[in-house]
C-alpha cells in the first residue's frame, strides 16, 4: 500500500533487482506490468541501470503489449493470425458506426460513443457477445447486443483486434488451452503489478491465473488515487486482495518523498473524508513550505488570467521554470479560456490529450498504409486509403463493395478482387481498382525486402501521398510531421522487414497521450486530473474547485462516485512538489452557465494550511475558505505532549496520544481518535489542543 510520491516504481526496479541479485533468480521467469508506456520506460531504464546485462530477459511492459506479444505467438491456437492488426479507439468507433449502418439503426438515437463504452464495459468483463446476450435486461442493453455481435463479426473479418480484446482474448485463450497456462505459469515464478488499484476484471483475471502455480506475487497500489472507474477498473481488487491472497503480507509506504509538508497536510484533509480505502499516515522529510492558495475569481476568463499573473510572477521572481508548472481541471472543456489566456499574454502552453501525433490525418493515412500492406484484411485500414489520393474511387464505389462483402460475408479485399475480374463496375472503375490492388501488392513485395524508413518512401512515391500532402494546406507542417514519422520507423532498422512492421504498428497502436508528453519544451502543462495521473510538477494549478465541476455534477447523487472525485482531487494535489494553486470562479459558462458554489474539497482543508485572496487582491468573502494567515496556536515550543495525553483536533475530535517523534524542527505526534483511528499529525500544523479527561478509550 503506496501513497503518492513515495516510490512505487522503485519498489518493483528495485525488487526485481533484489531477486535477480541476491536470490539469483533468473530474468526470464520475472514479469512486471504497469500501465503506462511512460512508466514501462522509466522502469526499464532503471532496470538496466541496477542489473546491467540479462535485463533483456525480463517480461516488462504494459498488460496490452505484453498480451499482445503472448497473441502473436499464442493467438492460432484460438483462430488468431499472428498478422492481426489493433484497432486504436477512432478505428474502434467507425466500425461500430458500420455496424449501426448494417442493422439499420439510427447513429443520432443511438450514440457510438456510449455503445463503444457499453462494449468496453462488457469486454472488461469477460463478456462476450453470447455472455452479453445472456443478461440484456433493457433495450438498450437488447442495442448494445446487436451491436456488439455485428462488431465482432466485423473485426474477425479484418484481422483485427480492439484494446480490450488484448486481454479477454488472452484470458479466453489461458481458459481454453490449460496447457499454454500451464506453461506460463511455470515460467512466471515472480508476478510484480505496478498501480494495482488500476486493473479491471480481465487484468484481475490474467495475473490471477499466470500466478495459480507459485502464487509469487507482489502488487503495489494505493487505494485512493483509484480514478478509472470509467473505464472499468474495480476499486475491489486492490481492497479485496487479502481475501484472495491470506497469506500476503502488507507493507505500508508512507513517506512521500515528492510534496512538502502543508501540500501533504492538505492532501490528507481532502481525503479523509472517504470510507471506501485503507487509512494511511503520509509523512514526509521535506521543508514545511508554503500554505496553499486559494484564489476566488468572478469569471473563468478571471480564472484563466490570474492563473497566467502568478506564473508570471513566479517566473520572474522565483525563478521558476515555465515547464515547471501544470494547469489541471476536471474536464477538457475547461482549457478553452485558458488556451485564450496563455495564446493573449504569449504564455507558451502544451496540452496532453489534444490532437495527438498518432492522429495527425497524414500519421493516420501513412500508418494505415503500413497496416493494410501487412494485413490485407484490414478493412478499416482499406476504407481510408483506397481513395486516398484521390484515385476517383467514390463513396458510391466504396458503398457497393462493403454491401457485396456483407452479403457474401467476406472481406472488403475480398470484395475488391471479386470486383476486378467480375461486371460489378464500369470499365473505368474497374481498370482504377486493378491499379490500387497493383499498388499494394507492389509495397507488400517491398515490405518483405526493405527496412521499415525505405519502405515508408515507397509509400509516399508510388502512392503519389508526397504530392498529396505538399498540395494541402499547412503543408510545410504535415510533411515535417510525416518525416518524424520516417525517424521513427528509422529507430526499427537493425530488425528484419517483417518483425520491424509488427513492432513498429503495435507501438503506436498502444501509445497514450501521456506518453506523446515533451517534457523537454519549456512550456507550461494543460492537462485533465485524470491525465495527470503518474505526473508530478513543482507547481500545479487546480481550476474549477465548485460544486459541479469538482465535484462533478453527475456524481451528487451516488457516493461511490462522490468518493472518486474525492481521490481524484486528491491525484491533482498531489501532484504538486512544492506549490499548490486551488482556483474557483463565481461563474462558469460551463454547462450553458451557472452560478457555483465553492467545492466541498475546499471546506475539508484546514484554514490555517491555506491563505486566500480575490481576484484583484482583496480578501475572500468566501464562507467556506477562511484566511488564516495566523501560524497556529500551539507550537512545539508551547505544546508539550507525551504518550496518554489527551488531545482534541478541529476536525476529527478527541483522541489518546499514542506516540511523539522529533523531526525536523518540529514534532510528529500519533494519535488515535474516538470513531475516527489512528492518524499521524505534524504538532506545527495540527491545531491541536490539550485537554483532560478521566475516562479510558473505549475498545
Amino acid at each position: 500500500m503506496a501513497g503518492p510520491g513515495s516510490g512505487k516504481t522503485r519498489v518493483i526496479t528495485h525488487r526485481v533487482a533484489y531477486l535477480v541479485k541476491v536470490c539469483g533468480i533468473d530474468p526470464h521467469r520475472i514479469i512486471a506490468v504497469t500501465f503506462t508506456n511512460k512508466a514501462a520506460r522509466e522502469m526499464r531504464d532503471r532496470l538496466e541501470h541496477l542489473l546491467g546485462q540479462g535485463f533483456e530477459a525480463l517480461t516488462l511492459g504494459t498488460f496490452h503489449a505484453i498480451c499482445a506479444r503472448i497473441l502473436r505467438r499464442e493467438g492460432e491456437a484460438i483462430g488468431l493470425s499472428p498478422r492481426f492488426v489493433i484497432y486504436d479507439s477512432e478505428d474502434q468507433l467507425n466500425l461500430i458506426k458500420q455496424s449501426l449502418q448494417e442493422l439499420n439503426l439510427d447513429p443520432k438515437r443511438y450514440s457510438p460513443r456510449a455503445l463503444q463504452s457499453a462494449i468496453s464495459g462488457a469486454k472488461s468483463r469477460l463478456f462476450t457477445p453470447q455472455d452479453h446476450d445472456q443478461r440484456v435486461q433493457s433495450y438498450f442493453e437488447e442495442i448494445v447486443q446487436r451491436v456488439y455481435e455485428r462488431y465482432q463479426e466485423l473485426l474477425s473479418q479484418s484481422g483485427a483486434v480492439d484494446f480490450d480484446d488484448l486481454l479477454m482474448k488472452v484470458a479466453q485463450l489461458f481458459d481454453g488451452h490449460p496447457e499454454i497456462l500451464y506453461r506460463y505459469q511455470s515460467r512466471y515464478l515472480h508476478i510484480l503489478v505496478d498501480e494495482f488499484q488500476d486493473t479491471n476484471l480481465a487484468q484481475y483475471v490474467l495475473i490471477k491465473q499466470l500466478a495459480g502455480k507459485h502464487r509469487n506475487i507482489c502488487v503495489v497500489g494505493d487505494p485512493d488515487q483509484s480514478i478509472y472507474s470509467w473505464r472499468f477498473a474495480d476499486l475491489r481488487n486492490i481492497l479485496s486482495f487479502e481475501k484472495d491472497y491470506p497469506e500476503a503480507k502488507v507493507v505500508l509506504l508512507e513517506q512521500n518523498y515528492r510534496s512538502t509538508k502543508t501540500i501533504l497536510e492538505v492532501a490528507s484533509d481532502i481525503i479523509s473524508a472517504n470510507v471506501q480505502r485503507k487509512p494511511k499516515a503520509l509523512w514526509t522529510d521535506n521543508q514545511l513550505g508554503s500554505p496553499v492558495k486559494v484564489i476566488e475569481t468572478y469569471t473563468e476568463e478571471e480564472e484563466a488570467q490570474s492563473v497566467v499573473n502568478e506564473i508570471e510572477e513566479l517566473v520572474s521572481q522565483e525563478h521558476v521554470s515555465l515547464k515547471d508548472c501544470a494547469v489541471m481541471y476536471r474536464v477538457n472543456a475547461q482549457s478553452r479560456a485558458l488556451e485564450e489566456s496563455f495564446i493573449r499574454y504569449g504564455v507558451p502552453y502544451k496540452l496532453v490529450g489534444g490532437t495527438r501525433f498518432y492522429q495527425r490525418q497524414e500519421i493516420k493515412d501513412i500508418i494505415a498504409y503500413l497496416r493494410f500492406i501487412r494485413n490485407p484484411y484490414d478493412n478499416v485500414s482499406l476504407s481510408r486509403i483506397i481513395n486516398v489520393p484521390a484515385r476517383g474511387i467514390g463513396l458510391g464505389t466504396l458503398g457497393k463493395l462493403q454491401a457485396w462483402a456483407k452479403d457474401n460475408n467476406v472481406s472488403l479485399y475480398d470484395a475488391l478482387n471479386q470486383a476486378v475480374e467480375g461486371q460489378t463496375f464500369s470499365s473505368r472503375v474497374a481498370a482504377t481498382l486493378a491499379g490500387f490492388i497493383a499498388l499494394i501488392n507492389e509495397l507488400a513485395v517491398k515490405s518483405q525486402e526493405l527496412n521499415l524508413a525505405r519502405l515508408l518512401d515507397g509509400i509516399l512515391e508510388l502512392s503519389g501521398y508526397k504530392e498529396y500532402i505538399l498540395g494541402k494546406e499547412s503543408a510545410e507542417e504535415r510533411w515535417e510531421n510525416v518525416m518524424e514519422l520516417r525517424s521513427v520507423a528509422s529507430e526499427y532498422d537493425e530488425l528484419s522487414p517483417e518483425d520491424a512492421l509488427d513492432a513498429f504498428l503495435e507501438k503506436v497502436s498502444l501509445v497514450s497521450d501521456i506518453d506523446e508528453l515533451d517534457e523537454k519544451a519549456d512550456a507550461v502543462t494543460l492537462t485533465t486530473l485524470h491525465q495527470a495521473k503518474g505526473l508530478e510538477f513543482p507547481v500545479v494549478f487546480i481550476v474549477g474547485m465548485e460544486e459541479g465541476v469538482l465535484p462533478y455534477r453527475k456524481a451528487f447523487d451516488d457516493p461511490a462516485e462522490m468518493e472518486e472525485e474525492c481521490r481524484l482531487c486528491y491525484v491533482g494535489v498531489t501532484r504538486a512538489q512544492r506549490r499548490l494553486y486551488l482556483l474557483r470562479s463565481r461563474r462558469r459558462r460551463l454547462f450553458g452557465g451557472s452560478a457555483n458554489r465553492p467545492s466541498r474539497f475546499l471546506q475539508d482543508i484546514s484554514p490555517h494550511l491555506m491563505t486566500t485572496k480575490g481576484f484583484w487582491g482583496e480578501e475572500s468573502l468566501s464562507s467556506l475558505v477562511r484566511t488564516s494567515s495566523q501560524p497556529p496556536p500551539y507550537s512545539p515550543d508551547t505544546l508539550n505532549l507525551k504518550e496518554g495525553d489527551w488531545v482534541r483536533h478541529s476536525k476529527f475530535g478527541d483522541g489518546i496520544v499514542a506516540n511523539c517523534s522529533p523531526g525536523r524542527g518540529d514534532q510528529e505526534i500519533t494519535v488515535a481518535f474516538e470513531g475516527v483511528g489512528v492518524k499521524r499529525l505534524l504538532l506545527s500544523l495540527a491545531h491541536l489542543e490539550k485537554i483532560t479527561r478521566n475516562r479510558d478509550f473505549p475498545s
